[in-house]
């Protein structure tokens, strides 16, 4: 426990000696991506260090002449497909920011207002999203995705809408399948068991967690299929 509770009193310092840099980092949106991404790449340091947490990324086995080869055609990493990820943690959060190039999160408008740190997502792209809005927003938030994939971005996203504990299953939020039926986007599930070492409440244990980009799904494919893919290895 007293691991733990020394990673959590650093990880909040680390966020409090970058806000001013964050700040700085505002006048310019290439300079403000940057600095957002070497702040998570930092949180996984700091988590393998202090609390001996590692990660490591597995992709679908394909292979050519019986060499194994990745990424693969199944992994999507261009922007023409959704990426749905269960979330367990920070951890999946930093790791996917890294491996998914030019990517942006549908997040909680709330995290938008958080000083400096908030100022830095908005500039960075994220997409916030009002839960309490209905269809109406849905229809809004498509439209905001819609421009962004067109630019090149990678939509993230995160269908339980919340942390879930290992060993739990929650149902996946049908906003997905909305977006993308009207983006005619296939579905790249991916899982985790981060919440096995970085629990959203209680003790951090050491060890390697894992993130596991599954098979592509067609647009159409429906929430059980989904969530299937997304459970299949996870925690």
């Amino acid at each position: 426990m007293l691991r733990t509770i020394i990673f959590k009193i650093v990880l909040g310092i680390y966020f409090v000696l970058w806000s001013p840099v964050l700040l700085i980092g505002l006048i310019n949106k290439k300079l403000n991506d940057f600095l957002v991404l070497k702040c998570a790449a930092g949180v996984l340091v700091l988590a393998r260090i202090i609390a001996g947490i590692k990660y490591e990324v597995h992709y679908p086995p394909v292979e050519e002449n019986g060499i194994p080869v990745t990424p693969n055609e199944n992994i999507r990493l261009d922007g023409k497909a959704i990426i749905a990820a269960k979330h367990m943690s920070i951890l999946e959060i930093a790791v996917l920011s890294q491996v998914v190039k030019n990517s942006f999160f549908i997040i909680k408008r709330e995290l938008l207002w958080i000083p400096i740190y908030g100022w830095a997502f908005w500039r960075m792209g994220l997409q916030p999203v009002n839960r309490a809005r209905g269809a109406t927003n849905m229809q809004k938030l498509t439209n905001a995705v819609a421009k962004k994939i067109m630019d090149g971005k990678i939509l993230i996203i995160f269908p339980e809408g919340t942390r879930v504990k290992p060993g739990k299953r929650i149902p996946l939020k049908r906003g997905l399948l909305f977006l993308a039926h009207q983006l005619k986007l296939p579905i790249l599930p991916v899982g985790t068991d981060s919440g096995i070492y970085w629990p959203k409440h209680g003790k951090m244990q050491s060890g390697t967690a894992n993130v596991w980009f599954e098979p592509l799904l067609p647009c159409n494919a429906s929430l059980e299929e989904i969530s299937e893919a997304i459970n299949r290895h996870s925690a």
